[in-house]
């Protein structure tokens, strides 16, 4: 999910004047304001994970200016962060419909529909995310993720990687890539891939379960057991194969690697 606020940063008084704000979306002073302490109440219980409350913030903005499509699309996200797909759906739709030219709405509802199973109907977002901006890595990446849905491991890898060279920062974009190396076979390239990963962000909890599970498929048991320490302190839902599988969502050659160290088989 992404924000939509800094696409319509201007329909916003955070950082626009009133004058600016009241002559785009013709409101008063008095609703500048108001929308404007909405939109810090939104982003400040998001950040602090009070998801029923941010999506409270974002309805009650929505009342006041239906035409906004960041409040619909933001409003959105905080019905996926409470694992409502469909709901979100709903005001990912909307949010389209009144911005059919910006590239949030439709990055947000093709995550929607990936975690919904509709990976072609995801794909197609993400490719009307790329025909809008040609350089969004975000969305190389999620159409990777949609790819692997489909079970296209080959081709998400060309996206991850796609995704990479494009932001050379882009964390999950290279994690997502070393998982799915793992999948089509390169275990090696995968293993040593993580590693890297690990160096530079060595809290990047996703990759540090996967090379756990890695190096115990690969006999390892003492490097694999001295890297499962950290991931316990980080997220312990990586103990719950069930979340790994079908709510993150790993290829099944990893996840069974790491069933198998859970198992301690």
């Amino acid at each position: 999910m992404r924000s939509l606020f800094a696409v319509f940063l201007a329909l916003f008084l955070l950082l626009n004047p009133a004058s600016v704000v009241q002559a785009q979306i013709n409101i008063t002073d008095a609703e500048s304001n108001q929308l404007d302490a909405l939109v810090k109440k939104a982003f400040a219980a998001t950040d602090a994970g009070e998801f029923i409350a941010a999506e409270g913030y974002w309805t009650d903005l929505i009342k006041l200016y239906p035409e906004n499509a960041a409040g619909w699309s933001n409003r959105g996200n905080s019905k996926m962060s409470q694992n409502l797909p469909e709901a979100a759906l709903a005001d990912y739709n909307k949010s389209v419909e009144l911005a059919p030219n910006f590239p949030d709405p439709y990055l947000n509802r093709g995550a929607a529909l990936e975690s919904l199973g509709k990976w072609e109907d995801a794909i197609a977002d993400y490719d009307r995310v790329l025909a809008i901006d040609p350089k969004d890595a975000a969305a190389y990446n999620n159409r990777g993720n949609a790819k692997a849905g489909l079970g296209k491991w080959e081709d998400a890898i060309a996206d991850y990687q796609t995704a990479m060279n494009v932001n050379s920062r882009f964390s999950t974009a290279f994690g997502n890539n070393a998982i799915a190396l793992y999948q089509v076979g390169k275990s090696d390239e995968a293993i040593k891939a993580m590693k890297n990963i690990l160096r530079k962000y060595p809290n990047f909890t996703d990759v540090r379960a996967a090379l756990t599970a890695a190096l115990w498929a690969d006999k390892k048991q003492g490097e694999a057991e001295s890297n499962w320490v950290s991931v316990t302190n980080l997220d312990p839902r990586y103990g719950d194969i069930n979340w790994v599988k079908n709510i993150r969502r790993w290829p099944p050659s990893l996840a069974t690697a790491l069933e198998k160290f859970l198992t301690l088989k």
